[in-house]
């Protein structure tokens, strides 16, 4: 019987790739159609997961989907998105385009199927995904725990929610440059990053994986929040009501379908954690409406269960709505945004965050990115105390590390410059010059 069921598997996916051949994907540019936007139409054999396919090679190249229009009833799937890129331009820069098409397009038969999921081996690094409990000084601690074991943090994204905080890190061995292939070293690093994850908070879990695979970090983040339950809400925070999008979802009985309309501030990659999260939660888009030229931002889906069903009850009704609120809630960037550039090196991580912890700062979101043997490395932090964060704080900080290393960005105008240097610049003038940087007291005294 099972041998049965898998030849039956195997004949379905031969089907699918040999339909797809015959029906390659189309994808048309239009720089025309709109006045302030590039028109990308996409028509392909339907598949589940399609659309988040689509869109994710959008956003992953920064593009902003303005407005989009989707259809996949029947066998096919068919797809319009206005977009810009960041600075609101139409898209002309031929590699782009070029890449959209190779993409979507017919090559895309031909490459693998994977690409959703985003899943390969790869020698380069190790990949660490951590879930935990969210606290002051999170990061701190993991990117010192990493420093310890001799491993250096190349990328790295860490999102929080709802006091719940999950990261996917890419991590080589300092001794070969190259990903972690001891298993007792592996080992090793789980033990110690699940110890501090834990914390004193015993209520709730924590978790580490370690793989040699390659991930769309972004999608791992969506689906690890998820599998934690971060949109999980507690009775002390009725009081963000206001804040929330805005979702509801209702049946449409006539067409067996249930609408999910969500309004709520538009920012970038909005429509992809909607897309995810409807995805991962096994639904099936029909068709949707986007509409995000505003400052606010649209979005109307009909769906379907993947068996076919729209939804059946109220408490799958508010679980669709808890988790399109997490989803969108996820990506938004409380607290001051700071940059820091600077050439790479062991222990660069975990020096900057003890920084930011030894003055009372939280890591709300961070993403850490390393090309060429440059750190470009993105922190949102508050103050841990709930209060506004201090410019004198910030200030200090910044001269610390380096005006033109560390800067502000966002909202630059609520910080007032300080006329005089810190006297303690000199105490960390060698901070991102040398690897020798590991006296906690000066940090301390500094704080």
């Amino acid at each position: 019987m099972e041998v049965n069921m898998s030849f039956s598997n195997d004949m379905d996916d031969e089907y699918e790739k040999l339909f797809r051949r015959l029906n390659p994907p189309r994808v048309v540019i239009d720089n025309e159609a709109c006045k302030n936007a590039t028109v990308i139409s996409v028509d392909s054999a339907n598949k589940h997961g399609i659309l988040l396919e689509v869109v994710q090679v959008l956003t992953d190249l920064n593009l902003i989907i303005t407005k989009a229009y989707i259809s996949s009833d029947g066998g096919w799937f068919m797809d319009v998105f206005n977009v810009t890129d960041p600075d609101g331009n139409k898209v002309t820069d031929e590699a782009i385009l070029d890449y959209i098409t190779k993409s979507l397009g017919p090559e895309s038969c031909y490459t693998s199927s994977m690409r959703s999921v985003g899943v390969k081996q790869s020698t380069d690094h190790t990949s660490i995904e951590l879930t935990g409990s969210d606290r002051p000084g999170l990061l701190s601690e993991v990117s010192a725990v990493l420093t310890h074991l001799k491993c250096n943090v190349v990328n790295a994204e860490v999102w929080t929610h709802n006091m719940r905080a999950a990261a996917v890190m890419q991590v080589t061995d300092e001794e070969t440059g190259s990903a972690i292939t001891d298993p007792e070293k592996l080992s090793r690093i789980q033990e110690l990053l699940c110890n501090v994850l834990k914390g004193s908070n015993k209520s709730r879990g924590a978790r580490t994986d370690v793989s040699h695979g390659v991930t769309h970090t972004e999608r791992r983040l969506h689906q690890m929040m998820f599998a934690d339950r971060d949109y999980e809400r507690g009775n002390n925070e009725e009081l963000d009501e206001k804040q929330r999008p805005n979702v509801s979802v209702v049946n449409w009985y006539e067409k067996d379908y249930s609408i999910v309309t969500i309004t709520s501030k538009d920012r970038p990659k909005l429509l992809f954690d909607t897309v995810c999260t409807l995805t991962d939660m096994e639904y099936v888009v029909f068709h949707a409406n986007i509409d995000a030229e505003g400052p606010e931002a649209h979005q109307e889906y009909y769906i379907k269960h993947i068996d076919g069903s729209p939804v059946k009850s109220e408490a799958e009704r508010q679980r669709i709505i808890q988790c399109l609120e997490a989803a969108i809630e996820r990506r938004v960037s409380e607290g001051l945004k700071l940059e820091l550039c600077t050439m790479d090196r062991v222990g660069l991580l975990s020096d900057v965050t003890r920084l930011f912890r030894e003055n009372s700062l939280a890591v709300t979101r961070a993403e850490v990115t390393t090309r060429a043997g440059k750190a470009v490395n993105t922190f949102y932090v508050s103050d841990a105390s709930g209060s506004p964060v201090d410019a004198k704080t910030i200030d200090s900080i910044r001269q610390a590390i380096g005006q033109t290393v560390l800067k502000v960005k966002g909202s630059p105008e609520e910080l007032k410059p300080v006329s005089q240097e810190s006297p303690t610049r000199f105490l960390f003038g060698g901070l991102f010059k040398s690897r020798s940087f590991v006296n906690f007291g000066l940090v301390r005294s500094y704080s």
